[in-house]
């Protein structure tokens, strides 16, 4: 099962429909973690499931959400809790996030507003963050991630620039659950 994960694209709309058309048949669920600055029901925001940032207006974003996934019709016990992180002051510790994330039941997180990409297992759940498509920090690539589990709940997050290469040095591997 893949998902694909943007974040913080600041009112980008070209690069968020090529990322649609291009992984459509790759994966099983698109995420954008806010910060569009698009309107919901925007072309480049159909199918994404998304949530509000803190540069969002339009009140049909929630603030988080929390995500079952399942392949096949199958349920694989993974469930992906989805927030912008402004609320959580993720620019500062994810111990906050980490402990509402436990509250709801995640076994992954995934969340933006820093716009540093990067992936991490702590307390055996997975956080996430794919940078931003615009405007990234601490490295010069636009980003965005795919993340891959199989049945056995093995993971893999791999980060791609937004010309589709990978960048090889932030892919993570991990088991959860």
């Amino acid at each position: 099962m893949k998902v694909l994960i943007v974040s913080d694209s600041h009112g980008l709309t070209k690069d968020l429909i090529e990322l649609k058309k291009k992984y459509r048949t790759e994966v099983e669920t698109m995420i954008h973690c806010g910060d569009s600055e698009l309107d919901a029901h925007s072309e480049a925001m159909s199918s994404y499931i998304a949530v509000r940032g803190n540069c969002d207006f339009d009140s049909n974003f929630v603030n988080d959400q929390l995500v079952s996934i399942n392949s096949n019709g199958v349920s694989d016990g993974l469930a992906l809790y989805v927030t912008h992180g402004h609320l959580y002051n993720v620019k500062m510790s994810l111990m906050n996030l980490r402990y509402r994330a436990e509250e709801v039941g995640a076994n992954v997180v995934c969340f933006g507003h820093s716009h540093i990409a990067g992936a991490e297992l702590i307390d055996n759940m997975l956080f996430i963050n794919p940078g931003s498509i615009i405007l990234p920090r601490l490295r010069k690539e636009k980003t965005y991630a795919i993340l891959e589990v199989d049945e056995a709940k093995n993971c893999v997050v791999r980060f791609f620039s937004i010309d589709g290469k990978e960048i090889p040095q932030l892919m993570v591997e991990c088991k959860i659950g």
